[in-house]
């Protein structure tokens, strides 16, 4: 029997299709499970964020808003590394100015901060004014350096996921797709991708808004049905609360020529409830979101 060079070509591109497809099932997989645990461990950092301001606040009152600078990619803050060494108010105020101001300078270049005379005046002068509850001892500086380990290794388990999950995504056919999109980022894009998986599984936009739970919920009795309904919220909780970051960053980004930005500052300017114009935004964002990526993934597919 001749060899049939076209049937073999075709046959071929199937089977390659078929591994693409299963190792594009692999990486969605790990990916929805990684942003699984990134919720875990976010929640896990506010509780450890909140219990390390809870003791200081009892040591050194306010002493987490005397810096603004970010994280780092570590997850390291400048507050809470100073609260390490600072731990205590009797640690800033029982020294003169002078003395301060030179073990501050010595903290910031050990630590690869910014030394700034004023900042540390500014300290001083608040730690004067300030109670403490606890006395500086042993047993205080232990609970204190604990829950800075804690918070600290939390962190940066969330930035490794963060990272990781990034990675991940990259490797999905969307990602730039979804990347372009606004109020989306780094951090926002791969949880958007993990959540909502394969876009072709979905019959519809609609189906797509439903299983998000920002569809439309049905308010209606006999003949009677309501002018406006609330959303299902019968979908995933976890894509929900990724929407609504997102809405959140286009709301603070104010992108004018953002369809869904657009859309959202509309329905505010109408006097429409937060609930009501962010769970709105959320539904136009995943029908933009829905056209703009399985027009890309049909692109892809390779024609006779």
């Amino acid at each position: 029997m001749a060899f049939n060079y076209a049937r073999e070509r075709k046959k071929f591109e199937a089977e390659w299709q078929k591994l693409r497809t299963q190792y594009m099932d692999t990486i969605r997989y790990q990916l929805k499970t990684m942003n699984r645990q990134y919720g875990l461990y976010s929640k896990t950092k506010v509780s450890m964020k909140n219990n390390l301001i809870s003791l200081l606040d009892q040591t050194f009152p306010c002493v987490n808003t005397l810096f603004s600078s970010p994280a780092r990619e570590d997850g390291s803050q400048k507050w809470v590394d100073f609260a390490a060494s600072f731990w205590h108010l009797d640690c800033v105020r029982g020294l003169n100015l002078a003395a301060f101001t030179q073990r501050y300078q010595k903290w910031c270049k050990r630590h690869g901060y910014n030394f700034s005379s004023g900042k540390a005046a500014e300290i001083h002068e608040g730690a004067k004014n300030q109670i403490a509850l606890l006395p500086k001892d042993a047993m205080t500086k232990m609970l204190i350096h604990q829950a800075i380990e804690q918070l600290n290794a939390t962190s940066k388990t969330v930035e490794l996921l963060r990272t990781e999950m990034n990675r991940l995504a990259q490797q999905l056919p969307e990602y730039p797709v979804v990347m372009a999109m606004g109020g989306v980022g780094k951090s926002l894009g791969p949880q958007l991708m993990a959540e909502i998986g394969d876009v072709t599984r979905f019959a519809h936009k609609g189906s797509l808004a439903a299983y998000a739970g920002v569809d439309p919920g049905a308010n209606q009795s006999g003949t009677r049905e309501a002018k406006s309904t609330p959303s299902s919220k019968s979908g995933s909780p976890e894509l929900r609360r990724t929407l609504f970051l997102v809405m959140s960053a286009l709301l603070q980004t104010s992108l004018a020529d953002d369809p869904v930005f657009q859309f959202l500052d509309k329905k505010r300017a109408e006097g429409k409830p937060y609930y009501v114009y962010m769970t709105a935004g959320a539904n136009k964002f995943l029908r933009v979101y829905y056209g703009r990526v399985k027009e890309y993934l049909l692109s892809l597919e390779p024609t006779d």
